[in-house]
């Protein structure tokens, strides 16, 4: 029986995501054999029960949430080379929008797989151009007391500012519910990290716009 994309997607994104994670894997344990320094057992144990409830919670969230929008191609591609909160998916929502296309769509699928591609393929580039380029002027750059200083402790909310405002605009009643939602979450657990606060807005946001559409709000 002849193959689908979708199958094919799935055989070498599964292939791909063992490839990276078995690398991942391979750098301690090289300077663990170069060294022969093992850490104890115990030890891992100890790290690892304190870690593993909250992460796994948040790969479970994640995955969940965020590949109905990537899709297939462009979930494995974001969960190998990461950051996707901050740069793969604004990046594919920011690519669907101007292609006028919807998400769960072979078209979405297609540009999502593409925007989320490119934008692997960009942040590789720049990272390696700004380790070369940039490094030596960096700590000057970056310096408290540097007047570049305030501009790199707001990349972050000008990012994602920018992305939402014209949906905001657009969309402006089925925003209210998730920013709303995100302040109040803010308010209790302030140092709540965006890998968990985006998912917890994007399934407000879902139940939220789907009783909206039921309610002929929207």
């Amino acid at each position: 029986m002849e193959k689908t994309y979708f199958d094919k997607a799935h055989f070498w994104g599964r292939l791909w995501s063992l490839a990276a994670l078995g690398m991942l894997m391979c750098i301690p344990a090289c300077f663990c054999l170069y060294y022969n320094i093992w850490p104890a057992a115990v030890g891992v144990m100890k790290g690892l029960i304190a870690v593993i409830p909250m992460f796994w919670t948040i790969a479970i969230v994640e995955v969940i949430s965020y590949s109905p929008m990537l899709g297939v191609g462009g979930m494995y591609i974001s969960f190998v080379s990461g950051n996707i909160s901050n740069l793969k998916l604004p990046c594919a929502i920011a690519a669907m929008e101007n292609a006028k296309v919807r998400a769960n769509t072979e078209e979405g699928e297609v540009i999502t797989t593409i925007a989320t591609a490119t934008s692997a393929i960009t942040t590789t580039l720049i990272i390696a151009a700004g380790v070369l380029v940039f490094s030596p002027i960096m700590p000057y750059l970056t310096d408290e007391n540097s007047i570049f200083a305030p501009a790199f402790q707001q990349v972050l909310p000008a990012l994602f500012g920018a992305l939402g405002a014209s949906y905001f605009a657009k969309h402006f009643k089925l925003t209210v519910l998730p920013i709303l939602t995100g302040v109040i979450v803010l308010v209790f657990a302030p140092s709540m990290g965006a890998g968990t606060l985006i998912p917890i807005t994007v399934i407000v946001s879902l139940i939220g716009a789907q009783v909206m559409f039921k309610k002929n709000v929207v």
